[in-house]
């Protein structure tokens, strides 16, 4: 009985899905940067173009040229990385557009909501999750001197949250919605705000008058 009752009863850790990470950057240099900070995350599995898993990837990080050279399957959702300013371009596959020089943590959270199915821009969400609406009139474009994100009314009631400090938990219960979704929110409103974390968001969203504290 001794013997038994020091023996505990080890219960598997759920596994972890890995996202494959296809990086395909004109800049060699740049993409090694890259692959070695998703590498450290723990659901995140980044490749290099050329290595051959480009087919079975989940998501691809990609330059112009790569996207218009139509060098990642046209089922991969992408994640642009444009050195042009309002590049666009009418690519099925293209879920969000950062600027060339965007963090790792920006980047990071745009192909976590990309390989989830969100279309992600500073004009607001596509998206396939009901959860998201958009609010932002067709005839509105942004300055790109003084960017102001347009938010969901969902993301304003995050945004409100964030400022108070909650947790990703205490934003789902308040919000009645899942933690899942509540994490989609808050990675949505990081690269609208162009945000490096949630304190940054929250001085951000302070100096558009977004939300006041």
């Amino acid at each position: 009985m001794a013997e038994s009752a020091a023996q505990t009863i080890a219960r598997p850790e759920p596994a972890i899905h890995r996202l494959t990470v296809l990086i395909a950057l004109g800049d060699a240099a740049r993409a090694e940067q890259l692959a070695d900070a998703l590498a450290a995350s723990d659901d995140l599995l980044p490749t290099l173009a050329g290595s051959g898993m480009g087919q079975v990837a989940d998501v691809a990080l990609v330059d112009e040229a790569a996207l218009e050279s139509r060098a990642v399957s046209p089922a991969t959702p992408c994640v642009l990385l444009s050195r042009r300013a309002g590049y666009e371009r009418s690519a099925g596959n293209l879920f969000a557009t950062l600027p060339a020089s965007a963090d790792s943590l920006l980047i990071t959270a745009a192909l976590r909501l990309a390989a989830s199915g969100y279309r992600i821009s500073r004009a607001g969400p596509s998206e396939a999750h009901g959860d998201f609406h958009a609010e932002l009139s067709e005839d509105e474009t942004p300055d790109d001197n003084q960017v102001r994100a347009a938010l969901s009314p969902r993301e304003a009631e995050v945004l409100a949250l964030l400022a108070e400090g909650a947790p990703n938990k205490v934003i789902a219960r308040r919000l009645n919605i899942s933690v899942h979704t509540a994490k989609f929110h808050v990675a949505a409103i990081l690269i609208k705000l162009g945000a490096a974390n949630r304190t940054d968001a929250i001085a951000i969203a302070m100096r558009q008058g977004l939300v006041l504290v």
